[in-house]
């Protein structure tokens, strides 16, 4: 059997895009997912996703991290799905799909900048050296002052295995701030087990968790990853973030065929 894939980057965050709509996919091989995600042995990629159709909505994406494990909400991988969902025709410039945590409104500039509007966030647990929250995925948010020679991956993992996540974990971000509404951020992403170039959730909530600290009073928050940049807006009612978007590149590497 070939198999026909896309890839897609989202500020470095690296995906095979599949089009499931025929389901002929085996969703159930985990060992095929993880091959297919192995950069040395496979196409190589940070996840896998399927667009499937959808009642209700245009399309629904179904996420899959680089451990072959269908995984909580991918927001880079989000908006890579957009962009090939517009490859593909299924949309035209602006959409509605369905993801493992809900809903989702999406648009699509021409030049392939797409606004994801991420669920809402009405719980922020902020302790004396970490912020945590679900924004589609969980994610540890602390501040460190020297970012650019951090181990990440130690340290992340430290985190990720830790008693306060248990078997479940959690994704990590470190933190740096830059100025008023600026920040630069270097995330550890479980499933992949190791740093990406850039995490969407994870930005989302380095973003709400600096508001929710009072580092930044703005709405618009600029963010810096190892891949590139990124930009996280939201409203504020009482405790609870809404309308909440984030906004960046999603780009079309290559396409091709791999033999299963």
């Amino acid at each position: 059997m070939k198999l026909q894939f896309f890839k897609y980057q989202g500020t470095g965050n690296d995906f095979i895009m599949i089009d499931n709509r025929q389901l002929f996919f085996p969703k159930e091989n985990t060992q095929l997912i993880e091959k297919l995600c192995d950069r040395r042995f496979g196409i190589g990629a940070d996840g896998l996703i399927l667009l499937e159709n959808d009642d209700k909505t245009d399309f629904k994406m179904i996420y899959f991290n680089s451990d072959g494990n269908e995984s909580s909400m991918c927001g880079n991988g989000g908006r890579c799905i957009v962009a090939f969902a517009k490859q593909l025709g299924v949309i035209s410039n602006n959409t509605q799909f369905i993801a493992t945590d809900g809903l989702h409104h999406a648009t699509i500039n021409d030049k392939q900048t797409v606004s994801l509007q991420m669920k809402d966030v009405d719980e922020v647990k902020i302790e004396s050296d970490y912020v945590f929250m679900n924004t589609g995925s969980p994610h540890h948010v602390t501040l460190i002052d020297s970012l650019e020679n951090y181990d990440v991956k130690t340290n992340g993992a430290k985190i990720r295995y830790s008693d306060l996540y248990g078997k479940v974990g959690s994704n990590v971000n470190f933190v740096k701030q830059l100025n008023d509404s600026h920040f630069a951020v270097r995330t550890y992403e479980r499933g992949v087990e190791d740093e990406t170039l850039s995490c969407g959730t994870g930005v989302t909530a380095v973003a709400i968790a600096m508001n929710a600290l009072g580092k930044t009073n703005s709405r618009e928050i600029d963010l810096d990853v190892q891949g590139g940049k990124l930009k996280v807006s939201f409203e504020k009612e009482n405790q609870t973030y809404k309308k909440v978007h984030l906004i960046g590149p999603a780009t079309f590497v290559f396409e091709g065929e791999i033999k299963l």
